[in-house]
């Protein structure tokens, strides 16, 4: 029976190659693997997704008002469809993937990003959480050893970013995996040194 799944983790924790080695897994069975990314996220290249440890792969592109039941068909027969930075997909978009996983019997498996970097949902992921089958995290760990739940953005002096757009691409040097705690002790400790400033 076929699913919906969601793998989400934050920054660092290996969402990119886990997605590739499942289409690897995929595919050394002779299964056909339709691999997608949002074209939001062009960091390696418009139809590249790449991990950090050197893994990389051709996906398909989806644009933000691409139907993807409409390029699923496009495509020809695939066995399974895995998307990447599932996140930035639209809610619209998730909506059709579980029409696909409903009426054509296919697994979905879709890696990405919970939260942004104030900790709030992304649409796409918030999506996910309300429709998937199967919902696993991928973990990583902060600085402190302590598990990383936050994406903490920051700017080019390192210091901890809490406003912005939702969407700013980077990779190690934009962004850290940090534990809730650490996040919040950096940004009052931020903050005390912003007032001692003379």
């Amino acid at each position: 029976m076929s699913k919906l799944y969601f793998k989400y983790g934050a920054m660092g924790s290996s969402k990119s190659a886990q997605a590739l080695i499942t289409k690897f897994n995929y595919e050394e069975r002779d299964m056909r693997v339709w691999l997608i990314k949002p074209s939001v996220d062009d960091r390696d290249g418009a139809d590249i997704v790449r991990s950090r440890i050197g893994l990389s792969c051709r996906a398909q592109v989806i644009t933000p008002e691409q139907d993807i039941i409409e390029a699923y068909h496009a495509a020809g027969s695939h066995d399974v469809i895995i998307a990447d930075e599932a996140q930035f997909l639209s809610p619209a978009q998730i909506d059709q993937l579980r029409t696909l996983v409903d009426d054509e019997n296919l697994p979905v498996l879709c890696f990405g990003l919970r939260t942004d970097f104030r900790t709030r949902f992304f649409p796409g992921a918030r999506r996910l959480m309300e429709l998937a089958d199967s919902i696993a995290e991928i973990k990583t760990i902060c600085s402190c050893g302590r598990k990383a739940t936050v994406n903490a953005r920051l700017d080019s002096a390192g210091r901890v970013v809490t406003e912005g757009d939702q969407v700013l691409l980077g990779g190690n040097d934009s962004y850290t995996a940090m534990c809730h705690r650490c996040w919040k002790r950096r940004i009052a400790s931020q903050r005390q040194e912003e007032e001692t400033q003379p």
